[in-house]
């Protein structure tokens, strides 16, 4: 190997290398402005977030916060209450001619509104059956695991229909509508509508 050749191997490994450290320093160059640019959004979605959160309401007056914190006892006594009532009517003893509230509850839970027909109204436990049958069949074609979520919400909000079918029959002696309470007025001769 002469002088020349080795003078020419130096030059090329050093071209070679400028070329190597010139990528790496614009590789890290372009990782800093992408950094840049990451940063500056992260700050602006930040910034968006922290417009939109709903910001604590400070009262007005003494008198103002007086009267929230007069509102929130009265409403923890009502439902205190309230709890108090369900209580005691859940534990109350069944008599003859009563229907179970958790019979009830189970059937509702298990057969949907199909369940309501152990103590429902019939002018509404049966059309809502025949619904759920029907969209049960369509359903039926889905996955199941579509279905699931649907019915994980709706059978519960049925078993909680059908505990209060349960005690109303129990406290009127007889099936009552839950929907439709506006009770048709009876209109006197003479009154017209």
């Amino acid at each position: 190997m002469s002088a020349d050749d080795d003078r020419e191997i130096r030059a090329r490994l050093a071209a070679l290398e400028a070329d190597v450290k010139a990528e790496a320093d614009s590789h890290r160059v372009r990782k800093e402005q992408a950094l840049v640019k990451l940063r500056a959004q992260k700050a602006k979605r930040d910034e968006e977030r922290a417009a939109l959160a709903p910001r604590p309401r400070a009262p007005a007056t003494k008198k103002d916060a007086d009267a929230d914190d007069l509102d929130t006892a009265m409403m923890v006594a009502k439902g205190a209450r309230l709890a108090k009532t369900a209580k005691d009517e859940i534990a109350r003893p069944r008599e003859k001619g009563e229907k179970s509230w958790l019979v009830s509850s189970g059937l509702s839970l298990v057969l949907g509104p199909l369940g309501w027909l152990y103590a429902g109204s019939f002018r509404e436990a049966i059309p809502a059956g025949l619904l759920y049958v029907i969209l049960l069949s369509i359903f039926s074609k889905l996955p199941f695991f579509l279905i699931m979520p649907v019915l994980m919400v709706a059978l519960p909000i049925s078993a909680i229909g059908g505990f209060v079918y349960a005690l109303q029959y129990n406290r009127h002696g007889k099936r009552t509508r839950l929907f439709d309470k506006d009770e048709k007025k009876k209109l006197l001769p003479g009154d017209s509508e």
